[in-house]
């Protein structure tokens, strides 16, 4: 599948008090490409969990920090997917800044029920959805 690219901005609220991004926030960016991913092919979280009683969650990540992301960066989060399955999607994601990687990620996400949290396939049409790229 083709790579999604989603610009995000470094802001001060994201670094610690040496002007650095702090670690988890990788992951809060990393969510936010995922998210506009999903935007992307027409579908919102909230649409998933009200009309297919479904939400996604994040199973498993692996992550690698390689150079320090800073206040005012301009970065670039990227989404590709490796591997879909019924009742998962595992994501590589970057995290670069002028071409230069910062951070790599392998996550997986799980379709879960909205009530139960339990693992369930993605509803047909969902799948079909996210093909179409």
């Amino acid at each position: 599948m083709k790579e999604f690219n989603w610009p995000v901005r470094v802001y001060y609220e994201d670094t610690d008090s040496g002007g650095v991004v702090y670690y988890a926030n990788y992951l809060k960016f990393m969510e936010r490409a995922r998210t506009e991913w999903l935007r992307h092919f027409g579908l919102e979280q909230d649409v998933l969990r009200d009309q297919f009683g479904i939400i996604f969650a994040v199973r498993k990540v692996q992550i690698d920090y390689i150079l320090p992301a800073i206040f005012n960066d301009e970065l670039i989060v990227t989404a590709g997917v490796n591997k879909k399955g019924k009742a998962s999607i595992n994501f590589t994601q970057t995290i670069t800044r002028n071409n230069e990687l910062l951070s790599t990620a392998e996550i997986k996400i799980a379709c879960l029920d909205a009530a139960s949290f339990k693992p369930v396939s993605m509803p047909k049409q969902i799948l079909e959805n996210l093909s179409g790229d």
